[in-house]
């Protein structure tokens, strides 16, 4: 009997089937062939210097809205989904955001609460990659209580004029249209909103640490004037955009896997090329076992995934489930990245090395689209009936 392999080492692949294999070696081959050069580049300059060629190679790989079906999108299955963020975010965290802000979050929130001309409209150009699309949710002080949002939407006539600002907005600087969450006089409701409209702007949020190979805006709505078309008619109340969040969230869980794996690996080759003391550092027990406890966490993490997803496509996925999954795979993610750092020792705070833009990158992930201390009482609230945010 062979040795594991280290790249899959409990030959979770095996568990997928031909199509799933398929596609996740088809993206790879992608990110391998187009990002991975290019990203530590990218993250040293702080955005993502092409983005509308970008996205239409995206558009042509199918990524985008790859688990909705019609107007042009994929429905190529949640688990397929998971494993195309999963071999994403084994590049960066940020051409990740990338895919599913996209997909889970503006073209999810269209496509499930949208009529059907907005689904016409938007839906086609999103899935090619020649129509970028962001979502407007989180303010500056309203980041894990987004039910006190302050952006407002009021009638005026047939018209509805909205005006307030959102903070931390992935593609929000280059969006054609921007899913915007504000609260009126029947409870908060959804727009989409072309951002040529008079009285939004967007404004890159500069100086970030972390998610540098991405675009973060702070959207501005001054008296925004839309007609009542731009309303999503299905979306109502705060569980419409906590819905699409919980989607997004679920590509969250795969992806880490990628970047813990993408860590494990580079330590791993690291510590089997690296000498000291006559001897590789992969001889000594001490890195021996931070390497055991990474290729447990890459592993668990895979797992997790994996049996998230297959319950997602029989329909019984709890967002409690989710919440599990973004809370215990960052974590492991998190760890994996800071052992692996320690390995590569010294060169580990380079961009000659993946490890440390991915643990820089990880504690984005670890607060965005609900923080670890949400999902735990989130998780609290599951297990005891008792919730205690309010």
């Amino acid at each position: 009997m062979s040795t594991p392999d280290p790249q899959d080492f409990l030959d979770l692949d095996g568990q997928l089937d031909d199509a799933e294999r398929d596609i996740a070696t088809t993206v790879r081959a992608f990110a391998t062939r187009r990002l991975a050069p290019h990203v530590a580049d990218w993250f040293d300059a702080g955005t993502i210097p092409d983005p509308r060629g970008l996205a239409k190679e995206f558009g042509e790989l199918g990524v985008f809205g790859m688990h909705l079906s019609g107007y042009g999108c994929a429905d190529a299955g949640d688990v397929s989904y998971g494993l195309a963020c999963r071999e994403l975010e084994a590049i960066d965290s940020g051409v990740r955001s990338f895919v599913s802000v996209q997909g889970s979050l503006a073209m999810g929130a269209i496509h499930r609460f949208g009529s059907e001309e907005q689904k016409q409209q938007w839906l086609p150009g999103m899935a090619a990659g020649e129509v970028l699309g962001c979502f407007g949710l989180t303010e500056p002080d309203s980041g894990s209580d987004p039910g006190s949002l302050r952006t407002r939407a009021r009638r005026d006539g047939a018209d509805w004029v909205l005006d307030g600002t959102k903070m931390w907005i992935t593609n929000g600087s280059v969006a054609d249209v921007a899913v915007i969450w504000a609260r009126t006089d029947e409870g908060i409701r959804g727009f989409a909103v072309p951002t040529d409209s008079p009285g939004f702007t967007a404004t890159v949020v500069p100086r970030k640490l972390s998610l540098r190979a991405s675009i973060t805006a702070e959207l501005s709505l001054s008296g925004v004037r839309l007609p009542a078309s731009a309303r999503l008619p299905g979306a109502q109340g705060l569980g419409a955009p906590l819905s699409c969040l919980n989607e997004a969230r679920f590509g969250i869980v795969w992806g880490v896997v990628g970047a813990a794996r993408s860590c494990f690996l580079a330590a791993l080759d690291y510590a089997k090329t690296r000498e000291q003391f006559g001897r590789p550092i992969g001889a000594f027990q001490l890195t021996q076992r931070k390497l055991a406890d990474m290729v447990l966490d890459v592993n668990h993490a895979g797992m997790t995934a994996l049996r998230i997803g297959r319950l997602k496509e029989a329909g019984a996925c709890h967002h409690s489930h989710i919440s599990l999954g973004k809370l215990g795979n960052v974590r492991a993610a998190q760890r994996v990245a800071s052992a692996a750092r320690s390995v590569h020792g010294a060169n580990g705070i380079t961009l000659d090395y993946p490890v440390l833009r991915h643990l820089l990158n990880l504690e984005t992930v670890a607060t965005y689209e609900g923080t670890e201390e949400v999902h735990a009482l989130g998780l609290g609230q599951a297990l005891t009936g008792h919730s205690a945010f309010r």
